[in-house]
């Protein structure tokens, strides 16, 4: 059993702007004020659009232009909540609002799950991963109160666990000694051309990291924090867990390649 990724991937259309409302955002160079949770953003309108979508990374909002629910919105808004939204009913807004994250981290491990059974070369753990994938296909299904008493760290922990094997054997197949940076402060760092193939780069920090021409195939990007960091002409192809958020955030070209599964940023020049 395995998801299409369109379930995986934002449908604001059908969501009531819930990252607007139930997410606090601190002021900082990805957002232009301070918002408290559970307060609608000051330039939501009244049809849950945003009044400057179009101008966002413009008017001091480049968070939002990087941010992927995975699909939570739509699935909390038309299946949790059945399409009752909390303008309209009220009493939904707190269980609502403390439904979105879980959600919104249940998405991101289905993401996960979904790619790894994807990956012919983590076979071995194919079985494990579809128990974990049918048990968290039937969390999103649960109803807010059900939801609030998920353990949601002990889920993640075991799905990581499969997922870092499935990282191990992907990685296994590619020849040569690879580099392990997991976890790795390389902020700035100066990686132009760098040969990361097969690397580890679980949870790295690569902010603001020059990455130019690097070779990142089948390298595991889980978790490794790539904003404003430089991909112009480096090779993602086959990158083990890369996220559309993590492209949003960094800067590229068309000489960059990418994974087939993810999109272009429309910012990258």
């Amino acid at each position: 059993m395995s998801h299409s990724l369109p379930l995986l991937q934002a449908d604001c259309a059908n969501c009531f702007a819930l990252c607007c409302v139930a997410l606090p955002f601190a002021k900082s160079t990805d957002f232009a004020v301070n918002k408290p949770a559970g307060t609608p953003c000051k330039n939501l309108r009244q049809d849950f659009r945003c009044g400057i979508h179009n101008r966002l990374r413009d008017q001091g909002f480049q968070g939002c232009t990087v941010f992927d629910c995975f699909g939570a919105g739509q699935q909390v808004s038309q299946v949790t909540f059945g399409g009752r939204d909390w303008r309209t009913h009220p009493e939904t807004r707190g269980a609502m609002f403390d439904a979105f994250p879980v959600m919104r981290q249940l998405h991101e491990l289905l993401f996960y799950v979904d790619q790894a059974l994807g990956l012919p070369d983590a076979a071995p753990v194919h079985p494990e991963l579809r128990r974990v994938l049918a048990e968290t296909e039937e969390w999103t299904r649960a109803d807010a109160a059900t939801l609030a008493d998920l353990d949601v760290t002990d889920l993640r922990g075991r799905i990581n666990t499969l997922l870092l094997k499935t990282s191990e054997l992907v990685r296994a197949k590619v020849p040569g000694r690879k580099k392990n940076h997991r976890g790795a402060d390389l902020m700035g760092a100066r990686l132009s051309g760098a040969n990361l193939r097969g690397a580890n780069l679980r949870g790295a920090y690569l902010i603001a990291a020059d990455l130019s021409r690097a070779d990142l195939r089948t390298a595991d990007l889980i978790g490794a924090d790539l904003r404003d960091a430089n991909l112009r002409g480096a090779d993602l192809r086959g990158a083990v867990f890369l996220t559309q958020p993590q492209l949003n955030a960094a800067h590229g070209d068309p000489k960059t390649h990418i994974p087939p599964t993810l999109t272009r940023p429309t910012h990258w020049t």
